[in-house]
């Protein structure tokens, strides 16, 4: 690959956000009345600032959606309905991770989905993107498919060739058995075009079925700033494990051998799911999009700590809150649900 080619920092002009709605043939059907209102109003906080792309079961789903985008006054003039068979909707994790180079060429990376260690079935979501790619749906001069498993949620890039991750998820056996750390860097490196792979061994958010995402734990809000999961209360079971994770970001270094500045986003008090387990509320798995930062909220008294938080972080965006305490009873939040489509991937 040209040395030319990087991944685009979250923060950087987009011309989009992947979702797949909620469907009868995911895990969602027995709360599609309750997660539908999250979609409704991650849809219209994404449409105030660029297009969605929204992919719909079939095509009755597909009618059923615009009959909600009109029903809820939705701009549906801004958002493509492309039907195409999912297990599920975390486009997170299956969409396109999309390079580009000096030149605004686009190449998709097509990693291998096999839901986070085979935990569920996954051979639709696995197909996804190269249904784009193939029907003209996602701008792009080539597509790579790759015997290589990886998710987008497992990786936070600064769009100048660092990346920040974890070994718990990366080197699971249960994503590339067959390869040490080094052979993974070596994919990461050659793929991404990386030039330096920060790694967390610490930190957990309980719930979480990825094996520790990073989008759950510590994300770039710009080069040289990361925000983090952190824990006061050291009565929670988060509280060790956040504190570790915590020191090992304070000796992270850029490029240039210098330390990031750190921001703590504080976890919601337990929320439990109705067999009493705690699901996975986390602040720092908020969404960029041009010009606003939308962050989950929990009805929690942190909600607005972690607002001021981002709104330190990100002065020039509007930061607009999403209730996602229906997203995370499916063990994800609202990072876990969306995509963002660098510009150019959409007309």
């Amino acid at each position: 690959m040209s040395s030319a080619f990087r991944l685009p920092a979250e923060w950087e002009p987009q011309s989009g956000v992947l979702i797949t709605w909620p469907h009868r043939h995911s895990d969602w059907v027995e709360l599609l009345e309750r997660i539908e209102p999250f979609f409704i109003e991650l849809s219209r906080a994404i449409l105030q600032h660029e297009k969605l792309l929204i992919i719909a079961y079939d095509e009755k789903h597909q009618e059923s959606i615009t009959d909600i985008f009109h029903s809820n006054k939705l701009d549906v003039s801004k958002a493509i309905i492309f039907c195409a068979k999912t297990n599920d909707t975390w486009t997170r994790d299956y969409g396109p991770i999309v390079i580009r180079n000096e030149t605004n060429d686009l190449n998709i990376l097509n990693f291998t989905f096999n839901a986070w260690g085979n935990k569920f079935p996954s051979e639709k979501d696995n197909k996804i993107t190269e249904i784009l790619f193939n029907q003209m749906v996602l701008n792009a001069n080539s597509i790579d498919t790759l015997d290589f498993v990886l998710e987008g949620g497992s990786i936070d890039s600064d769009g100048s060739g660092i990346l920040l991750t974890t070994e718990q998820c990366l080197l699971n056996k249960n994503r590339n058995p067959d390869l040490s750390k080094a052979q993974v860097e070596k994919v990461l490196r050659e793929k991404l075009n990386t030039k330096k792979i920060l790694w967390l061994s610490e930190g957990l958010i309980l719930g979480d079925d990825t094996d520790s995402h990073i989008d759950m734990l510590a994300r770039f809000t710009d080069s040289n700033t990361i925000v983090y999961a952190s824990c006061a209360d050291k009565n929670d079971d988060h509280y060790h494990p956040l504190l570790k994770m915590k020191k090992q970001l304070e000796k992270l270094t850029d490029i240039d051998g210098q330390t990031y500045k750190l921001h703590a986003l504080p976890i919601p008090s337990p929320i439990l799911d109705q067999d009493g387990l705690r699901l996975p509320a986390s602040y720092a798995n908020f969404l960029i999009i041009n010009n606003a930062v939308l962050l989950p909220v929990y009805d929690d008294s942190n909600d607005e700590v972690a607002e001021n938080v981002l709104k330190s972080c990100f002065p020039d965006r509007e930061i607009i809150k999403i209730d996602a305490r229906s997203a995370i009873t499916q063990g994800g939040s609202l990072h876990c649900l969306t995509m963002q489509l660098i510009s150019g991937v959409l007309n």
